[in-house]
């Protein structure tokens, strides 16, 4: 299981020519917390605050010992990204509360857990406050995740399916019923209908009696 604080720190190296661009101070994920979208490098200047940031594209490899980025020139300000208005922070996050839409209070957030693409799986909790599997395990899957609290502040989560997700992945969802009309079934005993330019028996002996 690997953790978004075992980025922060890292060394960041261009793959092109080697130079170490500094350190990673934090991480920005997407507003839906599903995945990494950029490095956070700090912030420089006392009157207008400028704040550095790589982005998840520039990004090669989120290494063991280093993150390796595509080139030396990719360091970009944040107020040249309109898109990074919807990121948030990895601390930010931290001790973000995790409840239930009925208001049971389950848990704090205390990181996220990160897939080999850089893919938000899950979250580690630093608090909890319900017995069971959340307790014992001290993680909720992603896929539990029902409001990611970036309005209230408050996580809230699918308590059954934080506590079993696999037989929630499992269950068999039902293909909704169709729109079009059934066709009425045919039997053995049902005879087609008489087309209207074949003659009937009855016409036939109507003609020979005449004439």
């Amino acid at each position: 299981m690997r953790l978004g604080k075992d980025l922060v720190g890292k060394q960041i190296i261009s793959v092109t020519d080697g130079r170490s661009l500094g350190n990673a101070k934090d991480i920005y994920m997407s507003n839906d917390l599903t995945d990494i979208t950029g490095i956070y490098l700090g912030s420089e200047g006392l009157i207008k605050r400028k704040h550095f940031v790589i982005t998840r594209a520039n990004v090669v490899v989120f290494g063991i010992d280093a993150i390796l980025v595509r080139a030396s020139d990719v360091i970009g300000e944040e107020n040249d990204l309109p898109e990074s208005v919807a990121w948030t922070r990895l601390s930010k996050l931290n001790k973000r509360e995790v409840d239930t839409p009925g208001g049971t209070k389950v848990a704090t957030i205390g990181d996220i857990i990160l897939g080999e693409q850089g893919e938000i799986t899950g979250f580690a909790l630093s608090r909890v406050f319900v017995e069971g599997p959340i307790e014992k395990n001290g993680t909720i899957p992603r896929t539990a995740v029902i409001d990611t609290g970036d309005e209230d502040g408050v996580m809230t989560i699918d308590l059954t399916h934080a506590e079993n997700p696999d037989a929630a992945q499992s269950t068999p969802v039902s293909s909704p019923p169709s729109a079009l009309p059934a066709e009425p079934e045919k039997t053995a005993e049902s005879a087609p209908d008489p087309q209207p330019d074949e003659p009937t028996a009855g016409l036939e002996d109507e003609e020979e009696q005449t004439e």
